[in-house]
């Protein structure tokens, strides 16, 4: 199964980052305005192949180098006998340097170039060149004012680099941003167009290097994109094989009510190659499980004691589906701490935890909280994640000593020792019930199979949004349990289990 972002590279910048990375190409011998015409080229490339027979473009240009490469597109589309105007947001005056110099060649190539106001007329395919990478702050006027009118215009966007209003560092929206249906982006991807709100602003995305010598382009990035390239593969099995090779999980939950979310994660963990499978939930949910798979070794467990005697053969615990908050719950998670096992926790074990009323781990673990159960490991408000998701992902991998995946759109998996992975996979019909307690089991798996922490959540992620992808393509009502099957499958593409 492929996907377009299997073509982009697997480093991700912030801002500075990549402003360092042109200042290296330059200082390397290409010129400036060589790289902003190289810039140019490419997306006019990706306009044309988008839209064939627009043939007519609005540009609008801001005075950085964002705008000389709005200026530089217009200048190419003029020649390709296109009708072109560009609407100049502010004195262009204040245009300098490389931008300035593509000022003066789309004045001399004939651009039509016409101050922005609020009644200027939008027509053809929009360009959206008016504040690139360097915005620092809330969008102001006059470019709220042409951002709100290129989004009312119900015509094809195409941003520059990155859509205007969109953070390059973190992909919240800084006040309002444009909404494109493509994304030409330069040199080095942006961890802003793959998390938060990046995706839903920047449409389609297409990448271009404009050539740079791969030796100038650094590693030290701050996020790894996670690909089939990048993730850790489970080791093919020998014939000799026999279950007590690759661990035994020990998934703990489903207080009354809740019995599904422990049977998701526990099937889940089944499916994805756990040598042997137990589960520790009410009494009398032991029966439905049984019924739906026998392969499981379900007990009903009422007291710490109780648990305690059924981890002492699991390797691995997987903690928190639909285990409550009540004194049931808080008993049992408080019991799976004191272990020294490899441990994944979810769900109502990550609000116990936030309130206090359980201790994390001692041992290695992992925890997959979505925003709001991340705001209240943290002590903040979700906005507070949500505005910069990066950011939260490594203060909780800090704060809890933990690999934490932090769930939602560009899912980060975050390392105690700073390195963060981004999953730009996944599709809005996962919105559901039940999908995080299928990852809790994929990771489950993974982890009793002896994969390190952050290399079992990063290919459990993967897993999981690939999954999702290919069946949310069918539309909405996507089941948590449909999810089980194609992960299956996908691992098995990304790992066989024989040579």
């Amino acid at each position: 199964m492929t996907h377009p972002h299997d073509d982009l590279p697997e480093h991700l910048y912030i801002a500075q980052q990549v402003r360092d990375l042109d200042a290296r190409l330059i200082a390397a011998g290409t010129p400036g305005f060589e790289l902003m015409r190289r810039a140019a080229h490419a997306t006019w490339r990706a306009l044309r192949r988008h839209w064939p027979d627009a043939g007519e473009i609005t540009v609008l240009a801001g005075h950085g180098n964002n705008a000389g490469d709005g200026y530089l597109i217009a200048a190419l589309a003029l020649r390709a006998g296109w009708r072109v105007r560009v609407l100049a947001v502010g004195d262009t005056s204040r245009l300098v340097g490389d931008a300035a110099s593509a000022h003066g060649e789309a004045r001399v190539a004939g651009v039509d170039i016409v101050v922005w106001s609020d009644h200027t007329q939008l027509r053809g395919v929009l360009v959206d060149a008016l504040l690139g990478t360097g915005l620092g702050g809330t969008v102001r006027e006059p470019y709220a004012s042409a951002i709100a009118a290129i989004n009312a215009s119900g015509l094809p966007v195409l941003a520059v680099d990155i859509p205007s209003g969109l953070s390059t560092d973190t992909g919240q929206v800084l006040g309002c941003a444009v909404r494109a249906h493509l994304t030409v982006t330069f040199i080095g991807l942006k961890l802003g167009l793959f998390t938060a709100n990046g995706p839903d602003q920047c449409g389609e995305l297409e990448f271009d290097g404009l050539d740079a010598d791969p030796a100038l382009i650094p590693d030290d990035c701050v996020a790894l994109r996670l690909t089939p390239a990048s993730l850790t593969h489970l080791a093919s099995r020998p014939k000799s094989a026999h279950k007590g090779q690759f661990g035994h999980a020990l998934v703990i939950g489903g207080d009354t009510g809740m019995g599904g979310a422990v049977l998701l994660a526990a099937e889940s963990a089944l499916r994805c190659g756990a040598g042997l499978v137990s589960l520790a939930t009410r009494a009398a949910h032991v029966p439905a499980a049984l019924a739906r798979r026998p392969e499981l070794m379900a007990r009903g467990v009422s007291s710490s004691a109780e648990l305690l005697r059924l981890a002492e053969r699991a390797s691995v615990l997987v903690v928190g589906p639909g285990v409550g908050r009540e004194g049931w719950g808080r008993v049992l998670v408080s019991a799976a701490a004191s272990l020294e096992r490899v441990q994944a926790w979810d769900a109502d074990a990550l609000n116990l935890l936030a309130e206090g009323l359980v201790s994390r781990p001692a041992g290695d673990w992992v925890m997959t909280p979505h925003p709001a159960e991340a705001a209240r490991l943290l002590g903040i408000s979700i906005a507070e994640v949500q505005a910069d998701r990066p950011k939260a992902a490594h203060a909780l991998a800090q704060r809890y000593q933990a690999v934490v995946v932090l769930k939602g759109v560009g899912s980060l998996v975050a390392a105690p020792d700073g390195r963060l992975a981004l999953c730009s996979h996944g599709h809005p019909a996962m919105a559901g019930a039940g999908l995080g307690d299928v990852l809790s089991g994929i990771l489950g798996a993974l982890l009793a199979q002896g994969m390190p922490c952050f290399d079992a959540a990063c290919l459990a992620v993967w897993l999981h949004a690939r999954a999702g992808e290919a069946l949310g393509s069918q539309g909405r009502g996507l089941a948590a349990t449909d999810l089980i099957p194609a992960v299956r499958q996908l691992l098995e593409e990304h790992s066989p289990c024989l040579k």
